[in-house]
């Protein structure tokens, strides 16, 4: 009877940052799921939001698997090359998990999937170092959104601002942010107080494997191995 590739020796020996039992807990949970679940799917990721993502995950948890955390850990558990895979093809799987990606193993149709991942999509504030989507600028003048308590920390966020009469006033205009420019931790802090939202919180399907076939849907690049194979 052939030996089951699930049940390979996994060498973790070279990660260092967790403990190596628990990188093979989660070699093995993958490689249970490559068993279990009829298709599998890696997933780029932007602005992630970690609340909404565990009820995106939630949302799906009878039907579905996710993996998100080391890429080299879940490389490991799929397989680098065809000679070591843990099932036929999913070495291609494995070579495209890098930068912010996930994968999902799922039972559910294709076209289902694809739905629920386009159509998923959170606004939230942007952090400090996001790049802003649009240039925000206050012009010099009252500003009655803020209340008189605010005005000393508008102050220590760089804001030329005073109180008149027990309303905040810009004492002359005032550049938030720039498109296309990182934000500052003043200006992420300003900008979530007048409720301007840059991020977008968003998944991004980059491929699909199941035992008949492979596609990819976001042309990157990839090892030749893969793109001749």
């Amino acid at each position: 009877m052939p030996k089951s590739k699930r049940n390979r020796a996994v060498t973790l020996s070279k990660t260092k940052k967790k403990g190596r039992e628990h990188k093979e807990a989660v070699v093995s949970a993958i490689q249970e799921a490559a068993e279990k679940y009829n298709s599998v799917y890696v997933f780029s990721f932007e602005n992630m939001r970690n609340q909404r993502f565990k009820e995106f995950r939630e949302q799906l948890k009878s039907t579905s698997r996710f993996f998100l955390g080391s890429n080299k850990v879940m490389q490991v558990a799929l397989g680098r090359s065809a000679a070591n895979e843990v099932r036929p093809g999913l070495y291609k799987v494995s070579k495209l998990l890098r930068g912010d990606a996930g994968m999902c193993f799922t039972n559910l149709p294709k076209e289902e999937v694809q739905r629920l991942f386009n159509e998923f999509e959170e606004y939230d504030y942007a952090r400090t170092g996001s790049i802003a989507t649009e240039k925000v600028d206050l012009k010099e003048g009252p500003l009655e959104q803020f209340t008189h308590e605010m005005e000393p920390f508008l102050r220590k966020q760089g804001m030329p601002v005073r109180l008149n009469k027990g309303v905040v006033e810009l004492i002359s205009d005032y550049i938030v942010c720039e498109e296309g420019k990182p934000l500052s931790p003043e200006a992420a802090r300003i900008l979530r107080l007048l409720g301007i939202k840059m991020a977008t919180f968003r998944l991004s399907l980059i491929c699909r494997w199941s035992p008949d076939d492979f596609e990819l849907y976001i042309d990157r690049p990839v090892n030749a191995d893969v793109e001749s194979s």
